[in-house]
């Protein structure tokens, strides 16, 4: 039983880290594609990895992957923002078909300190 929820929960993460790596070369610029990296592949990414706790049952290779999930929980939206607002700050603009920029609208007239 609990192989083939690992079975399937290894099949959905790759679905999820697929669909990421398509979002990153198929989005128009920087920030779509940190979107499709850090949500599509995030989830896909921590999908194999219960996959492998469910797949080998309790023991020293599933507390690792236990680790590893929230690692790649921790670390890849904290990334994915800090490269976001680099890239704001550098001047890189956005895609010319987005409409609305939050974050310059809410930083108008005032500097930032960091």
């Amino acid at each position: 039983m609990s192989e083939s929820i690992g079975l399937g929960l290894l099949i959905v993460g790759i679905a999820f880290d697929v669909v990421g790596c398509i979002g990153l070369v198929r989005l128009p610029d920087i920030y779509n594609r940190l979107q499709a990296a850090t949500k599509c592949v995030t989830l896909g990414t921590c999908m194999i990895l219960l996959s492998v706790v469910f797949y080998t049952g309790i023991g020293p290779i599933s507390s690792k992957a236990v680790l590893c999930i929230w690692f790649v929980l921790l670390t890849s939206p904290t990334g994915a923002h800090a490269i976001a607002r680099a890239a704001h700050r550098s001047g890189i603009r956005l895609w010319e078909g987005s409409f609305m920029d939050k974050y310059a609208e809410d930083h108008e007239g005032t500097e930032d300190k960091v």
